[in-house]
């Protein structure tokens, strides 16, 4: 068998579909995973970012920080955690964040720092306050750049956090990690399949946000 019929098997198999082994709950419990991770990184990363951006201080060190961040292996992190910390969610959150600031904290720095002088210098000659330029004048300009590194980040967590299966919790890597444990060749195609159509739609969805929240204008200067 090829790696289709693998695929075709797994998916024409009516038992995936339904119980807590199904394919709908799997795809849920991804889902959670990968959105908790990326709301906690985004909740650290963009506001670092975006504060060290405008101010125009700290770019090296936010690129040490996101060297060094990305330079952590995320498997062995998780492993790490989870001998400290114990079974729970949070050893499998703190590898998954680890992985999604960077890309985040560095293009919003990015971002921001590569908006044009004169818009921020008339707003700040009128006498706005420094938050109100930044959300005001640098963030709709800055938005496209912005979206990229959540887009990298999300990208990046959904496929990695297949790893909660390691330490006995739910999500895609379900199929793989039991697919491989018992030789069931159609459970690790089904759930590699199920990632990379996660992860494409991930991408689709970026697409859309982007189309709906970047000003027609800001599209077409970038």
């Amino acid at each position: 068998m090829n790696v289709f019929d693998f695929a075709h098997a797994f998916f024409g198999d009516g038992a995936h579909w339904h119980g807590q082994d199904g394919i709908p709950t799997r795809f849920g419990e991804h889902i959670l995973y990968s959105l908790e991770a990326v709301g906690i990184a985004a909740a650290i990363g963009l506001p670092v970012g975006l504060v060290t951006g405008h101010h125009g201080r700290g770019g090296n060190a936010l690129a040490s920080i996101a060297t060094a961040a990305r330079a952590l292996p995320t498997f062995g992190l998780l492993v790490l955690m989870f001998t400290w910390l114990g079974f729970g969610l949070l050893p499998v959150m703190i590898p998954l964040v680890a992985l999604a600031v960077p890309p985040i904290l560095v293009t919003s720095y990015e971002a921001v720092r590569s908006v044009d002088p004169p818009p921020v210098d008339a707003a700040r000659g009128m006498g706005m306050p420094e938050a109100r330029i930044l959300l005001q004048v640098e963030l709709p300009v800055a938005l496209p750049l912005i979206l990229s590194g959540l887009r990298t980040a999300a990208i990046q967590v959904v496929s990695t956090a297949t790893i909660a299966a390691y330490v006995s919790f739910g999500g895609l890597g379900r199929y793989i990690i039991d697919g491989l444990a018992q030789r069931d060749y159609e459970k690790v195609v089904g759930g590699a399949t199920l990632v990379v159509g996660m992860a494409l739609a991930t991408l689709g969805v970026f697409w859309a946000v982007s189309r709906i929240a970047v000003s027609p204008g800001v599209r077409r200067s970038g």
